[in-house]
């Protein structure tokens, strides 16, 4: 059973709503979770099963990572010296707009700051901080 936090009734409803929608990440954001929970060895065996059952989740399109894209999303994370973004947070940005994607499931707001709609924020289903 997992303990609820500020996130949770927000994340459980957009999984309702979004039950017929595509959904696409990238290997870099599966990377970046696997690199997070590392450190948390309570989660790290419950981290791996989650990304492997994104990955073969015929419902979920996940983007390989490529040495083309690693280099795009270095041009904008150079680009943009004033901002916080990630290089993953910059590799998502190029492959979203490379399929004109320009809603994403997240919080973030770094991709407010580059014209995406973060879903979570702007449906006013999460606390905004």
């Amino acid at each position: 059973m997992l303990r609820e936090d500020q996130w949770t009734k927000a994340a459980l409803k957009a999984d309702a709503e979004l039950a017929d929608a595509e959904l696409v990440t990238t290997e870099e954001v599966l990377t970046e979770v696997l690199s997070f929970c590392a450190k948390l060895r309570f989660i790290r065996n419950r981290a791996a099963e989650t990304i492997r059952q994104v990955v073969d989740d015929p419902a979920v399109r996940v983007i390989g990572q490529s040495h083309e894209g690693f280099l795009d999303g270095l041009e904008l994370y150079a680009k943009r010296p004033d901002k916080g973004y990630s290089h993953t947070d910059c590799v998502s940005m190029i492959e979203m707009k490379r399929l004109r994607i320009r809603e994403i499931l997240s919080a973030d707001r770094h991709f407010e700051q580059e014209g995406f709609t973060t879903m979570l924020r702007s449906s006013g289903r999460l606390p905004q901080q």
